[in-house]
């Protein structure tokens, strides 16, 4: 931190004071090596008055001081305090701080697959299990004094998100929210709804970066600045694009063909072909970046493919990063990090490799790398041992990997179901990262130029400062069940009614119904602007309508039977006919040479007219049926492609002597309509058809009718926002009630009311919770043995990355009736949600069956790997490992709610004894 010029008196004694008022803060902030900034300050002291807080800044802004700090008022309190991240990895790095600074017996971690030390007096903890502890009325939660949700904003995830609703709906009162959330430009707004739910909440924003970000582009190999200017980083700068970028980017651009461009089909051989614009390599690049003195970088490039690739690319060129001190040191954090894992494996995971490129500064990081290799390089970039790191966006959540310039190969990511553009809050999220407090003067963003970008498109990303945080919460079965059991069904629906979903929902109806106030007033006035009676008026524009609609009924009927008979009278041709072509072009006598008859489509007769154009017509040149006017004699064999065959055949048309008929008037059929004569005949008895100033009333009377249905529209709107949440829980009990989780009404509300099968579904937390529970209650895995039962219970959370080719290999055995009966349950529930207007369960995705069934058989790491290769599977060992984690988590919660006493329980324990080992085991407590 920068020294700050000696106070005056008065602000000594002013800071003097404020200390005085704030003796824990005191105490914790001469524990610290910095001066806090304003908003820590601000944090801190509003959390030690009493409030919880919700501090919303920049990423690398340093709010997790806040955080820290209400750890240390649990120590100090004798209270306990618990730390909540949205992922494991951050997780393990909270753990890891908090244990150097207040020791390991005061501290635990509690994830999916790790526990330790869980009843310490401060347990850092994914969302999710501090969710499950308070469902469950767990006993740990017993003088819990602070919770503190690390990266809170992660409750706008559309997947994971309404955990941390649940959690902020459900703790007990007394106890303090401590918010961290990245900038969000409704803060205020979320800030309102805590103050709502959980009572006195102070809300600090600070929008100041730390560590200023400059923008960059690589043109390329030419580093350029984004904003022209000498300062872009000040509240009140104005950012303007770098004409020069704009000149060479535009000069560069008329030179290439755009990234993906293959050129117009068709194109004529020999024509100008524009040359492929070629970027740096990804070694010129960091190469580039070394030289200016940029490293250490992060280089996102959101596909694990790409990353790996990257790494050997580098490694190939011979980059090195490192001296040989830096390697001495990495090669004992290496050591210590991957201890545990078997000898055996290390030539299968890609340790040598893996290794080698660590050494030489240069690693990827994505979800697809084993824990240990992730955490490795981890702690080494961090340390700074390793300089470049070529990433997928989950670096961007929460794990404090700080670097000197961040650089983004694209501004394009796939998100699971299609390549989409970056959010102006993806773009802030990602570039974040860039500039390390403490350690930098400044940081640096740099996007990589190619034909299509536009540097104004990065510049708006760069300079948009709105990312509202939007609520993603929806009532699920689990959810629901557990609302009943705890609270009952009545006060579960206002839980609901306060989560910020509703709160969010509720305020957009404000404006809405605000408009639809003033909408009502325009009619009034639109009401009283008509001379006469209304009602009368109104009734004589709907009898106008109901006429109009009939003739534009009339009018397609008889299109449609015109146009079919048409079709009909063209079939009946034959060669020789001669026919009048009413109008076009081709107006006049016409002999059909090839009645063109299809057996699928409408018949096309190929003719030839009298001034000798030759070609086929259709049913849309006849307005009405055709008739043959009489027949020529024509040649066995015509060659129409010849002048000299049209010309003889036009010549022998018009000697003919068969001449064009008069023109007929067209029936519409209307004036036949019994109907539309009677709304004729009323509309013309109408009183108010004769009104002298009809038409000037009619307009006044046509604006009311539009403005009452925008109106209705508008109220319809506002009816479907309003308790959409709790109507929303209402279908879910329904489809509960009828498969027997929850008994009727009639039987209480609360615990009496959950069923057996409903307390069973109450310990589920998955995904697929109610499709578990069925399988549960219908006994498709008894009689399955521990890996048949793996295999199973893995479609349940197992999700492929993208599509494969075929079906998936499944294991022999009762594996195949047991999945086919799971399947057949999961059409069943689907075509109840169906029903009941619910979101559909996951289908199950038998993907991992048989990696999984092998494992749990005992088979090495190698053979697992190969054999899911062999049938067309991708799956990385980092991707085997957190599967096989996520189902021994699963089968966990199986053994749990059955007990070891029954059959399927004791399957599900030896199942998690035979999957939790070797790689799936190591770093796992």
């Amino acid at each position: 931190m920068a020294s700050s010029p000696s106070p005056s008196p008065a602000e000594a004694y002013a800071a003097s004071a404020r200390r005085g008022k704030h003796p824990q803060l005191t105490r914790f902030a001469a524990e610290s090596s910095f001066e806090f900034d304003d908003f820590q300050i601000r944090g801190c002291e509003a959390l030690e008055g009493g409030h919880g807080v919700l501090v919303c800044a920049p990423t690398g802004a340093g709010k997790t001081i806040v955080g820290e700090f209400a750890v240390h008022l649990a120590l100090a309190e004798g209270r306990k305090c618990f730390y909540t991240t949205p992922i494991k990895a951050l997780s393990n790095q909270k753990y890891g701080d908090l244990v150097a600074r207040y020791g390991a017996d005061a501290v635990g971690l509690l994830t999916g697959d790790t526990s330790i030390n869980g009843n310490a007096q401060v347990v850092v903890m994914t969302t999710e299990v501090l969710r499950n502890m308070l469902y469950a009325k767990s006993s740990t939660i017993t003088d819990l004094g602070y919770v503190v949700m690390d990266e809170v904003h992660y409750l706008a995830d559309r997947f994971r998100g309404a955990v941390w609703e649940e959690v902020i709906l459900h703790l007990p009162e007394h106890v303090r929210v401590v918010g961290l959330s990245a900038t969000v430009s409704n803060a205020e707004e979320f800030g309102e709804w805590l103050v709502e739910v959980r009572g006195d909440t102070a809300v600090v924003v600070d929008e100041h970066r730390p560590v200023p970000l400059w923008q960059h582009m690589l043109v390329g190999n030419r580093l350029m600045d984004l904003f022209a200017g000498e300062d872009v980083h000040g509240p009140d700068a104005e950012l303007r694009i770098n004409p020069t970028l704009l000149r060479r980017t535009e000069e560069i651009g008329r030179q290439y063909a755009p990234a993906g461009f293959h050129g117009p089909r068709g194109a004529r051989r020999g024509g100008p072909r524009m040359p492929r614009f070629r970027p740096p390599s990804r070694v010129d690049v960091v190469e580039q970046l070394d030289r200016a003195g940029l490293l250490p970088a992060i280089v996102f490039i959101f596909s694990r493919a790409g990353c790996d690739a990257a790494v050997t690319q580098c490694v190939r060129a011979g980059l090195r990063l490192n001296g040989p001190d830096e390697v001495d040191e990495i090669r004992r954090v290496i050591e210590d990090r991957t201890s545990e894992l078997p000898e055996g494996d290390l030539g299968v995971l890609g340790y040598w490799e893996w290794r080698e490129a660590l050494e030489r500064g240069i690693a990827a990081h994505h979800a697809g790398l084993l824990p240990a290799f992730k955490e490795t390089v981890e702690e080494l970039f961090v340390r700074g041992l390793v300089k470049a790191v070529f990433a997928t966006e989950t670096l961007a959540l929460g794990i404090n990997m700080p670097a000197r310039t961040v650089v983004l190969e694209r501004l394009v990511k796939y998100n699971g179901e299609a390549h989409v553009d970056l959010t102006p809050g993806e773009y802030t999220q990602l570039t974040g990262r860039a500039g390390r407090r403490g350690i930098d003067v400044e940081g640096h963003a740099v996007v990589s130029w190619q034909p299509g970008v536009d540097p104004k498109q990065v510049a708006g990303l760069a300079s948009t400062r709105t990312y509202p945080l939007r609520s993603s919460f929806r009532p699920g079965y689990n959810m629901a069940v557990n609302l009943v059991s705890q609270v009952g069904a009545g006060q579960a629906r206002d839980l609901l009614e306060q989560s910020f979903a509703q709160f969010q929902a509720d305020r957009s109806v404000v404006g809405l119904a605000r408009r639809i106030e003033r909408n009502k007033e325009a009619l009034k006035g639109y009401t009283n602007a008509v001379t006469g009676d209304f009602a009368e008026m109104l009734e004589y524009v709907e009898l106008r309508a109901k006429m109009s609609a009939r003739e534009k009924a009339l009018s397609r009927q008889n299109t449609t039977v015109r146009r079919a008979d048409t079709a009909d009278s063209l079939e009946k041709l034959r060669k020789g006919d001669v026919i009048a072509v009413p109008a076009g072009r081709r107006a006049g006598l016409a002999v059909v040479v090839d009645p063109g008859l299809d057996p699928i489509r409408e018949p096309r007769p190929v003719v030839v007219t009298e001034d000798r154009w030759s070609g086929p017509l259709s049913v849309a040149d006849f307005p009405a049926p055709v008739e043959a006017l009489g027949r020529i004699k024509l040649p066995k064999h015509i060659e129409l492609r010849s002048p000299k065959t049209r010309r003889d055949i036009a010549t022998t048309l018009r000697g003919a002597g068969i001449s064009l008929p008069g023109r007929q008037k067209r029936r519409s059929g209307a004036n036949e309509d019994g109907e539309l004569a009677a709304l004729r005949r009323a509309l013309r008895s109408h009183p108010c058809h004769g009104l002298a100033e009809r038409e000037a009333n009619l307009r006044w009377v046509e604006r009311y009718q539009r403005l009452a249905g925008e109106t209705e529209q508008l109220e319809r709107k506002v009816a479907a926002t309003t308790h959409s949440l709790a109507r929303a829980f209402d279908r879910i009990l329904a489809l509960l009630g009828e498969r027997g989780y929850l008994g009727p009404e009639s039987a209480g509300d609360g615990e009496d009311r959950v069923t057996e099968h409903g307390r069973r579904l109450t310990r589920l937390y998955s995904e697929s919770d109610l499709l578990a529970a069925e399988c549960i209650r219908n006994g498709v895995w008894e009689n399955l043995g521990p890996a048949e039962l793996a295999a199973v219970v893995s479609t349940l959370v197992f999700e492929a990355r993208r599509d494969t080719a075929g079906e998936p290999r499944l294991p022999g055995g009762a594996v195949p009736e047991a999945w086919e009966e799971t399947a057949r349950l999961w059409v069943e529930l689907t075509e109840d949600e169906r029903r009941h207007r619910l979101d559909r369960t996951r289908e199950p995705d038998a993907g991992f069956a048989w990696p999984v069934y092998r494992w749990a058989r005992g088979e090495s790491l190698e053979k697992v790997l190969t054999a899911a290769e062999a049938n067309g599977q991708e799956l990385s060992a980092g991707d085997f490992v957190r599967w096989s984690r996520q189902v021994i988590d699963l089968l966990d919660q199986i053994r749990d709610v059955l007990g070891r006493a029954d059959p399927v329980g004791a399957t599900a324990a030896e199942a998690v004894k035979a999957l939790r080992r070797g790689v799936v085991a190591a770093g796992a407590a």
